[in-house]
């Protein structure tokens, strides 16, 4: 249960402002709140965070239990590198309509950004890694939501230059400290 609700939190905060969502929330605004682009960003968020959560799980039966924790550590700097990069979307030129094209461009902007590192990096560290990869989907799920509803313009007004890095700089210590925990140097 640990497992689930922190990384359906971390997700959660770390999705927020990140480039799918700003995405999603411009897509939403050109699209008027259409329904079909909320169900695919819900099931581009589901099938990324399954895909990371299986992979995470695959390589930590395959890992020694120290490699595992390194790999853990690994990923967390990974997502706090991404996070503290700042979010730079450029303005499209003419959205496109189709659904099978936007969801082909979220799932692969979600297949390399932070959280989905967080969900991999819980998924190898859980003795339950199915509780990453849905707690991660649920998080997720719900920040393309909430900028769905939103739109652009509100989501530009919330402070996210401030948030984005200070998540970041929390990940890189907590990621510091399980790597030198891997080495056996503080405790």
């Amino acid at each position: 249960m640990d497992t689930f609700l922190l990384t359906m939190l971390l997700v959660f905060v770390s999705v927020a402002g990140a480039r799918d969502q700003v995405l999603v929330a411009r897509l939403s605004d050109a699209s008027d709140r259409a329904a079909p682009l909320l169900f695919v960003a819900i099931v581009c968020a589901g099938l990324s965070a399954a895909a990371l959560g299986f992979a995470g799980s695959a390589i930590a039966h395959i890992l020694p239990t120290r490699a595992g924790t390194m790999l853990v550590a690994f990923a967390l700097v990974a997502a706090a590198i991404e996070l503290a990069w700042p979010v730079k979307v450029r303005a499209m030129k003419e959205p496109t309509r189709s659904l099978g094209a936007i969801g082909f461009v979220l799932l692969v902007k979600q297949m390399v950004d932070g959280p989905r590192f967080i969900i991999f990096a819980f998924a190898a560290a859980a003795h339950f890694a199915p509780a990453a990869a849905i707690g991660g989907a649920l998080g997720g799920a719900m920040a393309l939501a909430i900028g769905w509803f939103v739109g652009e313009r509100k989501l530009a007004r919330l402070p996210f230059s401030i948030l984005r890095p200070l998540l970041g700089a929390c990940l890189f210590v907590a990621g510091l400290l399980i790597g030198l925990n891997a080495r056996f140097v503080i405790w």
